[in-house]
């Protein structure tokens, strides 16, 4: 059962929470006020923004509504949250060059702020932004995604594991 962060709670004193600096184009694991790992990803190529279809990256404060994709190999690519059964290369790459790469793990968001990134056009679960894999040839640390965060597989495979469903993710500029 996945617990749903209070705002009135965070950060939290104790336990896991992620921080994602749009600024700094980078992701912290923290333990309580402890930072345990950081790592470079890549925002919304679009900005920041709310907005439903801005194909912006969404700020404030989060937390994860779903984990997918545990046990899959490396690599593995989705479509609509599930799992094709593909595996990436660059030959499937060269098939379908249009293709937004979904790949590994999703960390499926919700905003935990009415108005801000919940609710009516500015909701960040409905928008289906995810904390996700990306092709290795793509770039972090600068802003690429269509307003997911992209990480490297093996950002992404830590970050998994530290953060299951109920996490409360912050993201800022």
């Amino acid at each position: 059962m996945t617990i749903t962060p209070r705002l009135a709670d965070l950060p939290p004193r104790q336990g896991t929470w992620l921080e994602i600096d749009l600024g700094a184009q980078s992701l912290t694991v923290w333990e309580a006020d402890e930072r345990r790992e950081t790592f470079a990803i890549s925002s919304g190529a679009r900005g920041i923004g709310q907005q439903e279809g801005s194909g912006q990256t969404p700020v404030g404060w989060h937390y994860v509504r779903a984990a997918i994709g545990d046990g899959l190999p490396r690599g593995s690519v989705f479509r609509g949250r599930r799992p094709t059964g593909e595996v990436f290369s660059p030959d499937l790459a060269r098939q379908y060059p249009e293709r937004d790469w979904i790949l590994t793990r999703i960390l499926w968001l919700c905003g935990l702020e009415r108005g801000v990134n919940r609710g009516g056009d500015v909701d960040s679960q409905r928008r289906y932004i995810y904390l996700h894999g990306t092709p290795a040839d793509q770039p972090m640390g600068v802003p690429a995604s269509h307003g997911c965060i992209r990480l490297r597989d093996a950002a992404l495979l830590s970050v998994f594991a530290a953060a299951p469903p109920g996490t409360p993710v912050w993201l800022h500029d």
